[in-house]
């Protein structure tokens, strides 16, 4: 297609050559670049895309949009200037693909904690009622049915349109996705035409990105005062910060609680480790999901079916078959011993004190709380030690190991953990390196009763260390010990 065609929705400060120019693909990185490509240099955390434009014109891009032009400009190449080339990226690949995300019911789902299950429910309910819907999480993509691996929570903006695409193509009429604090910022969202978005929670988290509270919240909101008035903007209102989300949005606002008025209210009945009973705008359903963070996303799933014109019957039908995503309160049981394993991914100290309260619930009888927990290397280090206070205040036994230790020393990341060990718990406290260690420690000294909790990797087929991803399951090591 014609470069004016993709540029249909920018508005450029300046354009050099001629916009008839034939294109056949577009590019931000310019070691992917081929003859016929467009090259959009975006400013990234780690490298700025001005730097490769050259390299992009040896490998043959015919135009180049960038925030600034070089001044040294070959004979024949199109530049165009452009305020944000982040933004001019989503609005270019929005065009470029067809415009998928205005072909489809596009729902985005931000928060710190439930974006996976909650995208996941609805993506599930909305197969289970008959329709063909698209996914793009932390955990994975799908095409309906179709399963494609998943590199981050928000894809960039090109594999973002492509994957949209995609779904359209296969005859979705549904896509929900997570829209992390990072794609906000980067502008990854930019061109997307949403149909709803919905906010779960907010709390400490990705500080090493943001630096500050406040920023990170800000970015969160972004996402809602960006709606159109014609989408809707579904809240928690029980957080906090769920009203400040909504505060300067054109979309419709819709309100979701357990424990206040709201348009979709939700109150738990029976809370055990075989499901939630719950009370759903006056109707009972039993689901397999297991304590009070998944009663909040099963709500969101439920309000966001009614928001899209679904039956509430159907819609509570259909939850009550639903399972509960990989590695997000994943538990397995050894019937000889009657030890409970749990994997969760849960990786910030709100994450952690919320499933742990919720097996301090659900447990029978005097067993133990042994929780085996790390933290990412290069990440935010401000939450180490308040990961292992939690973990402290809510188990019996605390297995300090390492997660996703990265570029970092992950004894020196354990180190920062041990911080935040209250002097009460240093007795009951134990720092194992190795995860395999740690997790087999833990199941070995579990006794009758006792629930073991492998916290902060979840899904994750893999353990990061120094740039190489080794074969790491936390649940295939947990069902060998327990088997």
């Amino acid at each position: 297609m014609t470069l004016k065609y993709i540029l249909q929705n920018i508005r450029p400060e300046q354009v050099l050559g001629s916009l008839d120019l034939e294109i056949n693909r577009i590019d931000f990185d310019s070691r992917t670049v081929q003859p016929g490509s467009v090259f959009v240099a975006v400013r990234g955390t780690q490298t700025d895309g001005h730097q490769f434009i050259d390299n992009a014109i040896k490998n043959g891009a015919h135009a180049v949009v960038a925030e600034e032009l070089p001044g040294d400009r070959p004979e024949g190449i199109v530049f165009i200037e452009v305020r944000d080339s982040a933004v001019a990226l989503g609005r270019m690949a929005d065009s470029f693909f067809g415009r998928p995300s205005q072909q489809l019911q596009l729902v985005g789902v931000t928060g710190t904690n439930g974006k996976t299950t909650t995208v996941t429910l609805m993506h599930e309910l909305l197969q289970e009622m008959g329709y063909k819907a698209g996914l793009l999480s932390t955990i994975q993509n799908r095409i309906g049915e179709k399963r494609l691996a998943a590199t981050h929570t928000t894809p960039d903006a090109l594999s973002i349109n492509q994957l949209l695409a995609d779904m359209v193509k296969a005859g979705c009429s549904y896509a929900f996705m997570e829209v992390s604090s990072h794609a906000i910022d980067q502008r990854r969202i930019a061109g997307l035409h949403f149909t709803g978005a919905v906010f779960t929670n907010i709390s400490h988290d990705h500080l090493d990105y943001h630096r500050t509270f406040k920023a990170y919240i800000e970015a969160k909101k972004k996402l809602f005062d960006q709606l159109p008035a014609s989408a809707f903007a579904l809240t928690n209102i029980d957080d906090k910060r769920g009203e400040v989300m909504v505060q300067n949005t054109q979309a419709r606002v819709k309100r979701y609680s357990l424990r206040q008025m709201a348009d979709f209210k939700a109150k738990i009945v029976e809370n055990s480790l075989t499901g939630l009973h719950l009370e759903i705008d006056d109707t009972e359903v039993f689901t397999r999901l297991i304590g009070e963070f998944n009663a909040y996303n099963l709500l969101a799933a439920y309000a966001t079916g009614i928001l899209l014109g679904q039956d509430p019957m159907e819609i509570l039908t259909a939850l009550s078959k639903i399972k509960a995503a990989e590695g997000r309160f994943d538990y397995i049981v050894d019937q000889q011993r009657r030890v409970t394993g749990i994997v969760d991914y849960a990786h910030t100290p709100d994450a952690l004190e919320k499933v742990l309260s919720t097996i301090h619930r659900v447990k029978a009888g005097e067993g133990r709380i042994i929780t085996i927990i790390g933290c990412g290397g290069d990440r935010d280090k401000a939450k180490r030690p308040k990961m292992a206070e939690v973990a402290c205040n809510y188990s019996d036994q605390v297995i300090l190991t390492s997660d996703n230790p990265r570029t970092e020393d992950p004894d020196a990341i354990i180190r920062d953990m041990e911080s935040g060990v209250p002097p009460f718990a240093v007795q009951r406290v134990l720092s194992l390196t190795r995860r395999e260690q740690a997790i087999r420690a833990a199941c070995r000294m579990a006794r009758h009763g006792d629930v073991v909790l492998v916290a902060g990797k979840g899904h994750e087929k893999y353990q990061e260390i120094n740039g190489v991803r080794h074969p790491f399951d936390d649940k295939e090591i947990l069902k060998a010990e327990l088997s």
